[in-house]
């Protein structure tokens, strides 16, 4: 039976803010779906893996780099021989930039095939090392540096599977990145892409045109993007009616809410919780 609400596990990391586990030795198949208040990295070497992440199926093959953002909800669906290490990072632990970057990206690109030799692999159990080991002289510091740096391959592996083509940290990008989190920050109560402009001081053709030259879609395309996820995570996880979903997303009329919905997903909300097998 469903809950009312996704259950947020809040992080219950080392004192130093990371775990590092072998993949065999973490997964749960077939647990509840729920949020975490910190990242989570699948570092695979080789096998196969089945996640889902805000209720898509997320197939990982071979040597490949994925990361869940905090927020998303997610489960483990299946691992097949999968080798490698799950790394769970506090916020804290990551650059900016990496930040950005995973901001950015997620649900549109969280995932990175590499090759076997990559870098990544070579630092992994360097960290491991560390972290299993207590009396490393300047322990908390090596730690801090290696998450960063193996957090900072990772984004870098992402960015490369995107085929990025605009410069990381300029104007244009930096705009799109705070446009962005504003977004995910007040899509319940903003709505309109000229809200968002005016509090990033941009005419709203230009915020549109910006956004769409660094990611390829539009701002209003993000905003009802932002809106439909968090529906689509309620219908999916959660047994609350239309009416409460949509009051919770900031729609006073229901009705104008499902007509939304219908328009972007092509399907009504009742029909998408019937054939999303929930």
């Amino acid at each position: 039976m469903k809950k009312q609400s996704i259950p947020i596990h809040v992080a219950e990391l080392e004192e130093n803010g990371i775990e590092i586990h072998p993949i065999s030795n973490n997964i749960e198949p077939y647990q509840m779906p729920h949020r975490d208040d910190h990242y989570m990295f699948i570092i695979q070497q080789a096998g196969s893996m089945l996640l889902e992440v805000d209720f898509k199926e997320v197939s990982i093959l071979g040597a490949s780099l994925c990361f869940v953002a905090p927020g998303q909800v997610h489960r483990y669906l299946n691992y097949d021989d999968a080798q490698g290490w799950m790394l769970f990072a506090d916020t804290s632990l990551l650059s900016v930039q990496s930040r950005d970057i995973f901001s950015a990206y997620f649900n549109a690109g969280q995932m990175a095939a590499v090759e076997k030799d990559d870098a990544v692999f070579k630092l992994v159990p360097l960290l491991e090392e560390v972290v299993g080991n207590v009396l490393v002289p300047l322990r908390e510091k090596l730690i801090s540096s290696l998450t960063d740096s193996l957090t900072s391959l990772i984004a870098s592996s992402i960015l490369k599977g995107q085929h990025i083509t605009h410069v990381i940290g300029g104007q244009k990008y930096n705009t799109v990145i705070r446009f962005k989190k504003l977004v995910a920050e007040k899509y319940s109560v903003l709505k309109q892409v000229k809200d968002y402009a005016e509090m990033l001081n941009l005419s709203p053709l230009y915020l549109n045109e910006i956004t769409k030259e660094i990611t390829g879609f539009s701002a209003s395309y993000w905003i009802s993007q932002e809106i439909i996820l968090e529906a689509k995570r309620m219908l999916y996880y959660t047994t609350l009616d239309v009416k409460q979903i949509a009051y919770a997303l900031g729609y006073e009329d229901h009705a104008y809410f499902s007509r939304f919905f219908k328009k972007h997903v092509g399907m009504t909300a009742l029909t998408f919780r019937t054939t999303s097998g929930t």
